[in-house]
């Protein structure tokens, strides 16, 4: 492989990925402010096929966004609500089992399901909600709740966060999702998202519910108010989390949709900027197997292209996603299956349907 670049920290970073040596926080800085965008990707690329070949994964999954209330009213998000807004809703239990039972029909193996910090649900509707979708499918995974939301549940029951993540378990909760992380910065969760839980408290519910056996997600939500290095301190911490636990699948970054926020003067994120996190991303988190582009959010050409710059993973058929939709995503509420094995083929890599945890069902040859 040819030297990245002529800079000679470029060069150090080329040869410590190379080497299979870990990059420090220095290094993250440096390969964002350096503009090759076709070198990272050589070098990312490098890294990610090393870990996963020329394999490109997804999923046939369902999401059910149980409310959009929510107290935290962050200033990012287009999806939340006040209870008595026009366009707010919450799903009876029956409601929510209607849309998991449609799971079967698309070949979904995995229901997706979060929501808003709901001011009057108690804990026992999720727990029900939860514990009836598996009762009704009881061979399909749920990854469910947000660190976030893992955390308002304790608040809300005096529980401790060990104790509720045990109770959504024996419900029948398979593994977490990893929205809420947002940036981790104090800085940030200041100026965006202060009514919410904290960078460190989101570390520790994940922390807890991967000593307890589940695996999550992690993310990044990026492109708003946060500098450069807030960005790099973020995967830093991810990075030191697996290092302890081991328990994340993969890492998702999930550039801002400013519309319809309290940040709509924000300019939207460039495909520069999302392809180099993507490539930034997959060299700075060493111990993490996936990094994930959720088309929802990137849109499916910059989802294809991504393969080629150390993405592995275009998540799922989805299935009625409202969150990012909200913030004026263009991107359709689904994709079929067949479309997203074409894509992957179109890119040059081969297809692997996989289930949450990341078990084969099928690879697509030829």
């Amino acid at each position: 492989m040819s030297a990245i670049g002529t800079d000679i920290d470029i060069k150090e970073i080329e040869e410590k990925v190379l080497a299979g040596e870990r990059l420090s926080r220095e290094d993250g800085i440096a390969l964002y402010n350096f503009n090759d965008i076709l070198a990272l990707g050589r070098l990312a690329r490098y890294v990610k096929e090393k870990k996963t070949g020329n394999y490109a994964y997804f999923n046939v999954n369902r999401h059910i966004n149980l409310t959009n209330v929510c107290i935290s009213r962050c200033k990012f998000c287009a999806f939340s609500a006040d209870k008595g807004d026009s366009h707010a809703y919450t799903m009876t239990l029956e409601e929510a089992l209607g849309r998991a039972l449609e799971a079967p029909s698309i070949g979904a193996t995995e229901l997706h399901i979060v929501s808003g910090l709901h001011p009057d649900l108690p804990f026992d509707y999720y727990l029900e909600v939860i514990s009836e979708c598996k009762k009704a499918l009881p061979d399909i995974h749920i990854q469910a709740f947000t660190a976030v939301e893992i955390d308002y549940f304790a608040q809300i029951t005096g529980s401790s966060i060990r104790e509720v993540l045990q109770k959504l378990k024996e419900a029948g909760l398979g593994s977490m999702p990893g929205g809420g992380a947002e940036i981790f910065s104090g800085r940030v969760r200041g100026l965006t998202c202060e009514k919410k839980a904290s960078g460190e408290q989101w570390l520790e519910v994940m922390k807890t519910a991967h000593g307890l056996g589940l695996k999550s997600n992690a993310t990044m939500l990026f492109g708003h108010v946060e500098t450069v290095e807030e960005r790099v301190d973020h995967l830093i911490k991810l990075r030191e989390l697996q290092d302890e636990t081991g328990g994340f699948q993969s890492f998702i970054p999930l550039p801002f949709h400013p519309d319809n926020t309290s940040l709509a003067d924000v300019r939207r994120t460039t495909a520069f900027d999302e392809v180099k996190t993507f490539t930034v991303a997959r060299l700075m988190l060493d111990n993490f197997d996936h990094v994930k582009a959720f088309w929802i959010m990137v849109g499916l050409k910059l989802a294809q292209l991504s393969l080629d710059f150390g993405v592995d993973d275009l998540d799922g058929t989805v299935v009625e996603e409202k969150i990012t939709r909200s913030a004026g995503a263009q991107t359709g509420e689904s994709i079929e299956k067949e479309e997203l094995i074409q894509l992957i083929q179109n890119a040059g890599r081969t297809p692997v349907e996989r289930d949450t945890l990341y078990n084969v069902i099928r690879i697509y040859e030829g």
